[in-house]
């Protein structure tokens, strides 16, 4: 071992001709070395979160902890690694378990600690092996199972709007600082991997979003440690991002990012995409608010184009009724191809919209646009509107009542092929071929699930399909079982 005091007793006065600034002591700057002198450190911090610090910049090769003055030494495998740790944590104050914590570089060029401490050399073991995509031997796994992994794996299901890695940043900066996120698709998944400056970060992160929706009834957040402790990122463009390297290229021939925003996003939590998207990405993760700019709309549609003579409030409410619960229908009295459809709320509206603009309905292709009006208004008592007017508030055939159902997990766009399930245990293909085939389409395949109470079939068009869902879900197949029916996202 040998004396630190050069690093402890580091501060000068900077010298009486600066009048009152002469009483403040000033911690003289040492040169760049890729040792670090981290202070203030909370007296339960484990060398694993003091390493944890180091990871995203780069691999960590030594460490001393000296407990009693809550100080620790880092030695990062090379200077410039250091060098962009201390230029990061300049801007981003790093904390270890919640408490701000001073990082400088030592007057030290190495760390030369006892070889003969092993735990501190397995953890450093650990960790260099998880790094370096091996696995840790099963002595290390413990010491590794204390630092759990910084960084946390996301699969996004039901992603009825674009989740933009701005959205992520957003919403997992809630729980401490973002260092660098990686997005992309894997069986058709939107996927990411998102690093924080601390394990404990990721951790409740994880307890507080997995599971929980981004928009109402839809993007669902799926979350797990990832086994890397430490993501590589090369570019900085809209699919991965490292917010301790503004400098870095674009790359894939995108613009690399404006020196402003580049400014913007090293200061991270003053970044100026935070604070225009903090409220809405808050508010949208609790559950509360459509998408930014669709907050204050409401959850009425107008959906123009119908085909007159075959729309019924019912078909309505059963198309409109996969995106969200249908509250009230009404067919315009003065203009019969239009109608007003209320829904639950903005959200689903928003969802509804997205979906089924641009259908064909009965053999026209229908516009739908959110509707100025707050509400869709039942005839006064006494007066007869034909039956145009529907009030389905109370209906059980709801699909979005129970909050965490299934179905949030199955709203698929308009396909080809549908899904149905409740089938009772005596019906056959041939019967549900008919069957379909009598809404007036085309069979082109079907498959019974293994306990034959589900099936996909597909039809030769989508419009055939939106038909045959209008006309057969909830169907009453015999003994008061009625068939459900949507959309899968599936083909045979």
């Amino acid at each position: 071992m040998y004396n630190h005091d050069s690093d402890l007793q580091n501060s000068h006065s900077n010298g009486a001709s600066n009048g009152s600034d002469s009483k403040k002591l000033r911690v003289e700057e040492a040169p760049p070395s890729r040792v670090l002198h981290i202070r203030k450190l909370p007296n339960e911090a484990s060398e694993t979160e003091v390493i944890a610090l180091g990871l995203p910049f780069g691999k960590v090769t030594n460490i001393l902890t000296l407990k009693g003055k809550n100080q620790a030494f880092l030695e990062m495998g090379t200077e410039e690694a250091a060098i962009t740790m201390v230029n990061y944590y300049t801007t981003v104050t790093p904390h270890v378990r919640n408490v701000p914590v001073f990082i400088q570089y030592s007057n030290h060029k190495e760390l030369k600690t006892d070889a003969g401490n092993q735990r501190t050399q397995a953890v450093l073991q650990a960790v260099s092996a998880v790094q370096s995509g091996g696995s840790p031997s099963s002595d290390v796994q413990e010491a590794l199972a204390a630092a759990s992994s910084p960084v946390l794996r996301i699969i996004i299901d039901n992603m009825f709007y674009p989740v933009t890695l701005d959205v992520l940043q957003q919403i997992f900066s809630k729980f401490g600082t973002v260092m660098k996120i990686i997005t992309f698709t894997k069986n058709n998944q939107f996927q990411a991997l998102l690093q924080f400056s601390d394990p404990v970060n990721a951790q409740q992160a994880k307890l507080a979003l997995d599971g929980q929706n981004i928009y109402n009834s839809c993007c669902t957040l799926r979350i797990d440690f990832s086994k890397l402790v430490n993501l590589n990122v090369k570019y900085n463009n809209d699919k991965s991002r490292d917010y301790t390297r503004p400098e870095l290229p674009a790359g894939d021939g995108q613009p690399s990012l404006d020196p402003t925003v580049a400014a913007a996003f090293s200061k991270d939590s003053n970044s100026l995409l935070v604070e225009v998207l903090a409220a809405a990405a808050a508010a949208a993760a609790a559950g509360r608010v459509a998408l930014a700019g669709q907050a204050g709309s409401s959850g009425v549609l107008l959906v123009s184009n119908l085909n007159e003579e075959m729309v019924t409030p019912q078909s309505l409410f059963t198309l409109f009724g996969v995106y969200g619960d249908v509250q009230r229908v009404k067919i315009l009295y003065n203009k019969k191809d239009s109608a007003l459809i209320q829904m639950s709320d903005a959200n689903q509206a928003q969802l509804a919209m997205s979906h089924l603009n641009g259908q064909k309905m009965y053999g026209k292709i229908i516009r739908v646009t959110l509707s100025k009006h707050q509400t869709v208004a039942l005839p006064r008592d006494g007066l007869d509107d034909q039956g145009l007017t529907k009030d389905y508030a109370n209906s059980p055939l709801h699909r979005f009542k129970k909050p965490g159902s299934k179905n949030f997990q199955n709203i698929f766009p308009p396909s080809a092929t549908l899904h149905l399930s409740n089938i009772p245990q005596d019906v056959t293909e041939d019967d549900l071929r008919l069957l379909f085939s009598n809404a007036g389409g085309t069979v082109k395949a079907f498959k019974f699930f293994q306990d034959r109470k589900m099936a996909l079939i597909q039809m030769s068009t989508v419009e055939e399909a939106i038909q045959a869902l209008i006309d057969l879900h909830n169907y009453n197949m015999g003994g008061n079982q009625h068939l459900r029916v949507s959309f899968s996202k599936s083909t045979i």
